[in-house]
């Protein structure tokens, strides 16, 4: 997969524009497990996401997803921007985007493309860790798309 770096700069350029609305902040970082399932090769994944609050509403969001392929494995890193929907009844909603790579092994023979990330998610903010579910989709020389439900815990004290 090539990377679209014109349509990821459009992209995040408007992720940060948005960032400066609203008034509520994530005040806090997370870390934690996460499920997923890549439609592209039908099969189930583990993995683990953090969240760095770096503005109002916006947060730097690394994950990654090692999928159980077989033969060889399928390892997905991604590097995205998460931002907080600010209307106060969805406030639990999150939207996205950033950069993908992913790397396919299969005995001596391995590849790594990279894409862009469009993502939407669910993300309970109440206590200290949190439930979330989200979709993406990743677009580069071909598209994939996945699904992922986990866990987002706390890391230090709340002050909400």
């Amino acid at each position: 997969m090539r990377l679209r770096l014109p349509a990821m700069t459009i992209a995040l350029g408007a992720l940060t524009i948005g960032a400066t609305s609203g008034s509520a902040q994530t005040l806090n970082a997370h870390i934690g497990p996460r499920v997923s399932y890549n439609f592209e090769v039908e099969e189930f994944g583990l993995g683990a996401q953090f969240s760095l609050p770096i503005a109002r509403r916006l947060e730097l969001y690394p994950s990654f997803d090692y999928f159980f392929v077989d033969p060889g494995s399928l390892t997905s890193f991604n590097i995205d921007l998460k931002y907080r929907v600010p209307a106060a009844d969805l406030n639990w909603l999150y939207v996205g985007g950033g950069l993908n790579i992913t790397r396919r092994s299969v005995g001596d023979f391995s590849e790594s493309n990279t894409g862009v990330n469009l993502l939407a998610g669910y993300e309970s903010l109440r206590g200290s860790v949190h439930p979330f579910a989200e979709a993406r989709l990743t677009a580069g020389d071909g598209t994939a798309a996945s699904l992922a439900a986990g866990l987002n815990i706390t890391i230090g004290h709340s002050h909400r």
